[in-house]
């Protein structure tokens, strides 16, 4: 395995048990902490937005530490789930919601460029390297 790859599994499995601690942090004990962070213009009640959101999370985590097959599939749908949740971090920065220890506007604001991160790291982890289609073909 080369470097490379080594590096995007480990990406993808660091992704993927952080994506199941967080499903699993929305489910028991740090869900008051994410109903805080639902903005008023969720039209679902704040406690089945969160219990939803970590039943996703749940779902994308296992995903990415078993999947191999439809791996480039999962990252995507993981990026996608990012994207859609972004909003919802941008509104606590503008509502100025306290949660997790973001108590200022600038703790809010810096967080918000974390999440072109995890999207990047999503696909990127997740993508089939150049080459390795050919090499399977063989």
């Amino acid at each position: 395995m080369s470097k490379k790859n080594v590096a995007r599994t480990v990406g993808r499995v660091f992704l993927g048990s952080f994506l199941l601690f967080a499903g699993v942090s929305h489910l028991t004990f740090a869900r008051d902490e994410f109903q805080a962070q639902v903005p008023d213009w969720v039209p679902l009640d704040p406690d089945v937005t969160v219990l939803a959101s970590g039943v996703v999370e749940v779902g994308l985590g296992a995903a990415l530490l078993v999947a191999r097959k439809r791996r480039g599939l999962v990252g995507v749908i993981t990026a996608l789930f990012f994207v859609a949740v972004f909003p919802g971090n941008i509104a606590q920065w503008v509502e100025h919601r306290d949660a997790f220890g973001l108590d200022t506007d600038m703790k809010r604001f810096v967080r918000l460029f974390f999440q072109p991160v995890l999207i990047a790291l999503a696909i990127w982890s997740t993508r089939t390297p150049r080459g390795a289609d050919r090499k399977a073909a063989r």
